[in-house]
């Protein structure tokens, strides 16, 4: 059974920074597209940032460029958001997604991933 599992939100001060995980299981993650998106509320989902299979490529949205690393541990089958300089934005659950099959390639286009994860909260306030 295909799963993601988020973890690492929290609240944190601006100028800080968050570690998100997104734990896999079911399926090897590291041959496939994986994505993560943010949501506000009110607002659509937009993708952070995402990576191609066998670490193909690496994207990032213009919001978050030189401040967002997204990384693989391929041992342990978990994929990396480190947040840093995180700016005052409305509050977001963050999810990560994954593609259904294995491929090199990676979008921010949310109809292209077949698996979500649940989601995990993070606000940015003094």
């Amino acid at each position: 059974q295909v799963q993601l599992v988020e973890s690492g939100g929290d609240l944190v001060q601006p100028g800080g920074s968050l570690r998100l995980s997104c734990a896999a299981s079911g399926f090897n993650s590291y041959s496939h597209g994986i994505g993560w998106f943010r949501q506000a509320p009110g607002k659509e989902r937009e993708g952070v940032s995402c990576i191609g299979g066998r670490d193909s490529n690496t994207y990032y949205a213009d919001s978050v460029k030189g401040r967002f690393t997204m990384s693989r541990d391929n041992a342990n089958n978990t994929v990396y958001l480190q947040m840093d300089s995180l700016r005052p934005d409305a509050p977001a659950v963050y999810y990560c997604a994954a593609h259904g099959r294995a491929d090199l390639y990676c979008s921010y286009f949310v109809q292209s991933y077949d698996y979500w994860g649940q989601g995990t909260q993070v606000t940015v306030s003094s």
